[in-house]
C-alpha cells in the first residue's frame, strides 16, 4: 500500500513513524512533511489551501491511502477532491468537517442529537455582545466560531478580558460562541469512524495553556498524556454511546456521514462528561502520546476507516503502560515565534518534528512555533514523564521553553473527577 500524509507537524511525524512500522506498506510521502519526516517519507509539494493541488499530487504519485493530517485542507475538501480521483481517503467530507470548521453548526447537531454540552449563544453585532455576556459568568468562555488552532478562546473570570476578546475577534468579521463554564478535567478521545461504525483509541488529556500551572495565554497545544489512570473504567464506553454514535448518527441523518478521525474534546463535570468541542482529525500534541502505545498496525486501520470496513476489524491492541509527550516550542510562540535557529539533539528516539526544515548545508533549524514533539513511555506516568524530559535535555535550541509540569499531577494521583 503505497500512503501519503498530508502535513507537516508533529502529528504528521507521528502517523508516518507508525506507518512506517506497517508491514502492508511498501511506499511512504508526505506533503509537505518536515526535517525529520524526511528520514522516513519522501517529500511532495502541495498547497495545503488547495483541495485540488491535493488530490493532483496523490494521483501523480499514484497513492493508494491518503491520511489528512490537519483540519484546514479538510475543511476547505481536500478529502471529497482525493476521492473524487478514485483514491481512498482518511478524512471527514466538507460537510462534515464543519463539525469543527464551525461551532455554531456542531452546536446544532449537539442539539438535535441529545449530546450533554454547555450551554451557548453565537454573537455575530457587537451592539449585542454586553447584553449576551450579562448572561454568562463568572467563568467567561469566549470562543472563534470558526477554526483558530487552538488559540481562539479566552477562559477568564475578568469580564473586561471577555470583552476585549470578543471585540477583537468581530472586529476582524469573526462571530464569537460564548458558552457557559464546564467544571472538571478534561479529557481528549479520538475514535475511528467510517460513517457507522465507531472504534474509540485511547483516551489523553492535553495541556493548552503555554506555563507551568496552566499559566499565560492558549497555545495549540503543550503536551499529552494517555491514558488517564484517574478516569472510571467505564469512561470510554459511556462517551461512545452517549456522544460520540449519536452525533455520528446525527451526522450521516443530514447527509454529511463522517469519515475519518472524530475526536471528543470533553470536561468531565460533576453531572458527567460535556462536550466542549469537537475536531474532525487527530489532536495535536495527543496524537503523539497515543500512537507510541498502538500496536495495531496503523495503515491498515487507516484504511479499513477509509474504505467503510472498520466492522469486520479485530480488536485493537496496545502496550502496556503510558505515554507522555512535552513540546518544545521557539521564543516567543504562542506569539510571533523566532525561526532559523539551529537545533542540536533532535535525530533521537522518541523526538518528532514539527517546526522544523534543513538548511542547505544539512543543518536542522527552527521554522514554527512549536518545533518538537518529545514522546517518553513507560511502566505509568512517572517512568514516561522521566524518560520524555530526559531525552529534552539532550536537545538544543537557542531560547526555546517548554512546560516541566507536562502529567505531573496526575503520576501524583491528584487529578479527579468532581464528585455530583
Amino acid at each position: 500500500m503505497r500512503v501519503l500524509v498530508i502535513g507537516s507537524g508533529a502529528r504528521e511525524h507521528a502517523i508516518v513513524l507508525a506507518a512506517s512500522h506497517d508491514p502492508a506498506v511498501t511506499a511512504l510521502a508526505c506533503a509537505p512533511g518536515n526535517a525529520g519526516i524526511a528520514a522516513l517519507a519522501e517529500p511532495l509539494g502541495a498547497d495545503l489551501t488547495d483541495p485540488k493541488a491535493i488530490a493532483g499530487a496523490a494521483a501523480r504519485w499514484k497513492a493508494d491511502l491518503v491520511v489528512v493530517g490537519p483540519e484546514v485542507p479538510l475543511v476547505a475538501g481536500a478529502a471529497d477532491a482525493v476521492r473524487a480521483e478514485g483514491i481512498a481517503c482518511f478524512g471527514p467530507s466538507a460537510a462534515a468537517a464543519r463539525i469543527e470548521g464551525s461551532k455554531a453548526f456542531a452546536k446544532d447537531v449537539m442539539a438535535a442529537a441529545k449530546v450533554p454540552t454547555a450551554r451557548s449563544e453565537v454573537v455575530d453585532n457587537p451592539a449585542h455582545l454586553d447584553t449576551a455576556l450579562a448572561r454568562f459568568g463568572p467563568t467567561w468562555v469566549v470562543k472563534d466560531d470558526g477554526l483558530a488552532a487552538g488559540k481562539g478562546v479566552v477562559v477568564t473570570q475578568d469580564l473586561p478580558e471577555a470583552r476585549k476578546h470578543a471585540l477583537m475577534l468581530l472586529d476582524g468579521g469573526h462571530p464569537v460562541l460564548l458558552e457557559s463554564f464546564l467544571d472538571g478535567p478534561e479529557a481528549s478521545l479520538f475514535c475511528l469512524v467510517d460513517g457507522h461504525t465507531v472504534v474509540p483509541l485511547l483516551p489523553a488529556q492535553d495541556f493548552k495553556r503555554v506555563g507551568d500551572g496552566d499559566a499565560g495565554p492558549n497555545t495549540g497545544g503543550m503536551g499529552a498524556y494517555a491514558p488517564l489512570p484517574w478516569a472510571p473504567p467505564n469512561l470510554v464506553d459511556d462517551v461512545v454511546a452517549t456522544i460520540v454514535q449519536p452525533v455520528v448518527d446525527e451526522l450521516a441523518a443530514r447527509d454529511a456521514s463522517f469519515s475519518g478521525l472524530l475526536y471528543a474534546g470533553l470536561a468531565l463535570t460533576s453531572d458527567g462528561p460535556q462536550v466542549i468541542e469537537f475536531n474532525c482529525r487527530f489532536g495535536d500534541p495527543e496524537t503523539q502520546a497515543v500512537l507510541a502505545l498502538l500496536r495495531t498496525p496503523l495503515a491498515g486501520l487507516l484504511h479499513a476507516t477509509a474504505t467503510g470496513t472498520l466492522a469486520g476489524q479485530p480488536p485493537l491492541e496496545w502496550a502496556d503502560g503510558a505515554a507522555v509527550t512535552v513540546v518544545v516550542a521557539a521564543d516567543g510562540y504562542p506569539g510571533k515565534p523566532r525561526t532559523g535557529d539551529v537545533i542540536t539533539g533532535s535525530e533521537g528516539e522518541g523526538v518528532l518534528h514539527a517546526g522544523t526544515r534543513r538548511r542547505d548545508d544539512g543543518a536542522v533549524v527552527s521554522s514554527g512555533g512549536r518545533v518538537l514533539s518529545v514522546v517518553g513511555t513507560g511502566a505509568d506516568l512517572e517512568e514516561a514523564r522521566s524518560e520524555a524530559y530526559e531525552r529534552i535535555g539532550r536537545i538544543n535550541l537557542p531560547g526555546a521553553h517548554h512546560r516541566t509540569d507536562i502529567a505531573l499531577r496526575a503520576s501524583r494521583g491528584e487529578v479527579a473527577i468532581p464528585a455530583g
